[in-house]
């Protein structure tokens, strides 16, 4: 193990050229650096945010929930058949006319009495909009809160607004209380969320959420390890900004406040412009590309993660065009679209969609491409679209 751990963190990779992990010691009183041990701390941190959080969703969120009438839905429960499971879990949950037919033949049911079958049944995995309000609630409480412990510390750093501040000195800068604090609050969170996702109502979306929060923990974790923490903070508390109003404007979907939905998510999308395809770029990218350049130099894991923040701006242009693409539907249209991933469907669907149901369900699908953005970090560079490639998998 010592000698797997010695070649991960080889500080030819991790740190510039001519500089050591002995070099980052504590070589006087008061004076800290940044330490891979460090993030042990982390772990019972992200299970006391867990506990936080059930507490908050029980006792705050769900009130709030109920005064804005939305109560838990008692969903009915498909009767069990061995058949149908085994079509459900194995092969689709969604059958075509001809396999409803054959499976109608099989048990010698009518073709409805499937269809219900498999409504209901996919409705047992759904999570009910008092649900998704109680998620969201919590979501924006710590968007909030930490957002405005970040801002207010940001507030009070040189690299707040000069960001060459960010690289003198690098990687000897010292590591501070407020500064650790916001890190680990960061890390914990997402860490809480991977805990989260094994005991909340299973969604299909699971297994890209979970390679989505495994990869922020990972890169949160090695940007903390080799010290880019300064440009870190920039960069988390610029996109905690518009998640805030997402998670905001969910809110007021789910408890039919269609105008108000509409309208912060409109002033949501202007965020995302200015924080993501403005000040990201102008300021983020030009100084980890340009001004550490002249500072620092290059070494390794800088070409590494200059080319994964390259990744991420490529990813809020795409993220961008579909929420451009949302808001013109929803001003259009008179709504924004529901939660794909959730919504309990009818009992007294029609199998065959209209067109109008088809045109709703092209709607709801660009939604939940936009849901990638929940909690989007510099360090999302992960998410599905490129799982397959990063030497993080």
């Amino acid at each position: 193990m010592a000698a797997l751990s010695a070649w991960f963190w080889n500080e030819k990779f991790w740190l510039p050229h001519n500089v050591t992990w002995a070099d980052l010691a504590d070589r006087a009183p008061g004076v800290e650096y940044p330490k891979a041990r460090h993030l042990l701390a982390v772990l019972p941190l992200a299970a006391a945010m867990f506990a936080v959080r059930m507490l908050f969703e029980r006792f705050v969120a769900s009130p709030c929930a109920r005064s804005f009438h939305i109560h838990p839905n008692v969903v009915q429960r498909a009767q069990p058949n061995a058949v149908l499971e085994k079509v459900f879990l194995s092969l689709t949950k969604n059958p075509d006319a001809r396999r409803l037919d054959g499976l109608s033949k099989q048990l010698d049911w009518e073709v409805r009495k499937v269809q219900r079958w498999f409504r209901q049944r996919r409705n047992q995995d759904k999570p009910s909009t008092h649900v998704k309000f109680c998620e969201s609630m919590w979501r924006l409480t710590f968007y909030a809160c930490i957002f405005t412990y970040g801002f207010q510390f940001l507030w009070q750093t040189p690299w707040m607004w000069d960001t060459r501040h960010c690289w003198y000195g690098y990687p000897h800068q010292v590591l501070t209380p407020p500064l650790y604090n916001y890190y680990m609050t960061e890390l914990a969170f997402y860490w809480s969320l991977m805990f989260s996702q094994f005991i909340d109502i299973r969604r299909k979306d699971f297994l890209a959420m979970l390679v989505h929060h495994l990869a922020t923990v990972l890169l949160i974790s090695f940007s903390y390890a080799n010290n880019m923490v300064r440009a870190g903070t920039l960069v988390m508390c610029l996109h905690d900004a518009s998640d805030i109003l997402l998670e905001a404007a969910k809110l007021a979907n789910y408890a039919k406040y269609r105008r108000l939905c509409d309208l912060l998510f409109i002033v949501f999308g202007l965020t995302f412009l200015v924080t993501r395809l403005i000040i990201f770029p102008m300021r983020i990218l030009n100084s980890s590309m340009f001004e550490s350049w002249l500072i620092v130099g290059p070494f390794p894991s800088w070409w590494l993660f200059n080319v994964l923040l390259l990744v991420l701006q490529a990813l809020h242009l795409i993220w961008f065009y579909l929420i451009a693409g949302i808001a013109v539907q929803g001003v259009l249209k008179g709504k924004l679209g529901n939660d794909v991933r959730s919504d309990v469907e009818s009992s007294s669907e029609d199998e065959s969609a209209t067109a109008g149901d088809q045109s709703r369900t092209k709607m709801t699908m660009h939604v939940q491409k936009m849901k990638s953005i929940n909690g989007s970090h510099w360090i999302l560079l992960l998410i599905c679209h490129m799982r397959q490639s990063t030497p993080f998998q």
